[in-house]
Order: C-alpha cells, then structure tokens, then sequence
C-alpha cells in the first residue's frame, strides 16, 4: 500500500486537493481510499471508487472507552469511570484519530491512501507519532517487565490471579504495536509527502521549516502543488499585476525548496468529480503501489580516531539544533520537532565526541556526529587494534 501525504497552511485548499488526487487515482484503475478529518467536497465517494474514511476525534475516542472502559470498569469496581459521551478529548487526539482513520482505511487493502493531514505541523506532529509512541512502550515496557508481564497472563488464564486493570492495558499493547506495524509515514519508500501552498511571502520559509522538521523523522517533501492566480482577464488593474508579481516572487522562493507544480484556481469550489480531476494538471500523477526498497537509515562511517553518523537536516540553522545521548538512543532536536534515534552495535559501545552543523541553512546542512571507542566497553585487544588503525590512517594522511 501507498501512502500520499498532502499538507499545507490552512485555506491552501488542502482537502480539496487530497480529493482531486484520489478521483484522479481511480480514474485510472487503482483502489483508492481518503482520509480526512474534514468533511471531502461532493461525489467524492461515488461512482469513481474512493472510500472515504472519515477520521472524528471525539467518535474514535469514544468507541475506545467504549469498548475498554467496559472491561476496566469490571476489573476496577471500586473506581468511578465516567461515560463515553462525558470524555473530554486530550490534546493530540486528532492526530491519533487520523492515525486509527488510516489504519481502517489499510484493512481494505487499497492500492492507494490519500491522506488530508492538515497543517504542515499537524502533519508533522503525524509523521512523528507512530515512532514516538513505539518509544514510549519501549520506555513503559522494556523487555524484563513484558516477561513479567506474559508470567502474569498465564497466571491470569490459569486462574491463579484476579484479572485486574494493569491486565487491561497491557492486553491492549499487542494490538496497539500491530496497528502501528502498518503505518509507515516516515517511509520515504511507502509515504511520498506534498505540500500544497499559496504563493505568498513567507511561503517558502513556512515550506524551508516543515522541510528540516520532517528530516528529523527521516522524511522530506516530494514537492509542491502552489494554487495560483489563473489567467488575468482582459481588464486586470494594478492590482492584479501586483498580485502577480508577488506570486512570481515567491514561487522561484518555492522552487528553490522543492519542485513546484502550479494548480490554478478558480472562481468557485468544484462541484463534481469531472471538476476534481480537471483541478490537478499532468503531471503529476499520484504514486502507484508501493514496491521499492525502504532506503537505508544513517550509516557510521570509518574516520581518523572514530566513526562519524551524517544525518540531512536540509535548511536547519545552528541555533535550532540540539543533540543529546541517551543509553543507546541519539537524541535529535530541530525545528520544533524531536526524535530519538537507536544506535547501531558498533555506535552503542561508542562515546559522542562531536557533533556539529555543516552547511547550515542550506539545502544540504547535515549534522555530522562523532563517535570513539568507549574503552570501558571494547575488549582490550580490538581496542588496541582500533587505535592502531586510526594511527595507521593518520600516518597515511
């Protein structure tokens, strides 16, 4: 399954796009699912084949207490549980509702999602869940607790043990990891990210941001769909041509970013599928099933005294970056967005060394990280094998 993933500042007209993008898709013979948190313009959902999955914060939420609030209030009597209906969403609910939206829409094993995520950093903050969460069951249940935890269910189906509300959650973490199994936003491989935008100032630096924010997660934009002026008519006025400058001005701003498509708009909203499909030009034509190998993540590589990880943080300034370790986990911040990172083997039995940023503010800024052979760890011949060849290489240099 392919994902597309389209983003863009509020009134860029980014759900009207997803939908154009998915009539277009099944146009052309694939099965094609829409998920949004909005309500998808008219016919979308009908003779051209697009399912569209609707993704309600507050329903999903209820329909979770629903079902695992009735077995927590059986094991738990004593506590006073309050009714689905009585729930007040946290904050991030609807991102995990457009998570649990996609993951419906992958049970009907379509060629194609479309996926409406909303602002770039809603999209973001989207991209980054499903690793985050799986670092927070990491952290909640590491692997001594989840043997004890599997004693405890035994213990439970034998009968030897009540059944009680830690029972209840854990139950839920198994099928919690399988559905997170299935997402794959920050796949370059499995997700292709757009970005739709109106050409004005600050686009291109709204786009530079979300760019280095969506590199912390190991993804990037494929491109941008800029909705533009259409034609100006006969008797355009200053006005007009002021518009229009401003555009051109900031769609060379864009194009230095990404690649940039040009949708024009139009007087009104379409009314139909014929009027979805003819918004989006050719190209470009939305991703077909997915097929190529996942990219390999950051590799360490062989360097005087050590080893150095690259990691791309396109358009990130100095003062945006931050870089801490944690045990086995490299801890990158940027762009208001963070990430922990696992280490390799070889890099977990290192100490950090350096870390610095190369080329900042520029499409190739990139954080080169340096790592050494932690000697309480390195056995004491391949430590002194290690520091032998680093002397060799640094005679040859």
């Amino acid at each position: 399954m392919q994902t597309l993933l389209l983003t863009g500042p509020g009134g860029a007209g980014t759900t009207t796009v997803a939908a154009a993008a998915a009539v277009r898709a099944a146009r052309a013979g694939q099965r094609v699912a829409l998920v949004t948190g909005q309500e998808p313009p008219p016919g979308v959902a009908g003779p051209d084949g697009v399912e569209v999955v609707r993704a309600d914060a507050r329903a999903g939420l209820e329909r979770l207490w629903t079902r695992w609030g009735a077995e927590l209030a059986v094991t738990a009597p004593d506590l006073t549980l309050p009714p689905a209906t009585s729930l007040a969403p946290l904050p991030g609910t609807p991102e995990l509702a457009l998570l649990a939206a996609l993951g419906r829409a992958a049970d009907g094993d379509p060629d194609l999602v479309v996926l409406d995520a909303g602002p770039l950093e809603a999209a973001t903050a989207l991209v980054a869940l499903p690793g985050a969460l799986r670092w927070w069951l990491e952290q909640a249940l590491p692997t001594r607790l989840r043997m004890l935890s599997a004693v405890r269910t035994a213990a439970v189906r034998a009968g030897t043990l009540r059944r009680g509300p830690a029972d209840v959650a854990l139950a839920a973490v198994p099928e919690l990891e399988t559905w997170l199994d299935r997402l794959h936003l920050a796949d370059p491989s499995a997700t292709e990210i757009r970005v739709v935008a109106v050409p004005r100032p600050g686009a291109a630096a709204a786009l530079r941001r979300a760019t280095t924010a969506l590199a912390v997660h190991g993804q990037s934009p494929a491109g941008v769909l800029a909705r533009v002026l259409p034609e100006p008519p006969a008797d355009a006025g200053v006005w007009w041509h002021a518009r229009a400058a401003e555009q051109e001005s900031a769609l060379a701003d864009l194009a230095a970013v990404a690649g940039v498509v040009t949708v024009p708009e139009s007087a009104e909203a379409p009314r139909d599928t014929a009027a979805l499909a003819a918004l989006l030009p050719d190209p470009p034509d939305p991703p077909g099933p997915a097929g190529g190998p996942a990219p390999a993540p950051p590799a360490p590589e062989r360097v005087e005294g050590g080893w150095r990880l690259t990691l791309p943080l396109p358009f990130a300034e100095r003062a945006d970056v931050g870089l801490t370790r944690w045990e086995d986990d490299l801890v990158l911040t940027a762009a208001g967005t963070r990430r922990s990172l696992r280490l390799d083997a070889l890099l977990r039995r290192c100490v950090v060394t350096s870390g610095s940023l190369a080329d900042p503010a520029t499409a190739g800024a990139r954080l080169e990280v340096g790592f050494a052979a932690d000697p309480q760890q390195w056995p004491a011949d391949l430590l002194a094998a290690q520091q032998t060849d680093a002397a060799d290489e640094g005679g040859t240099a």
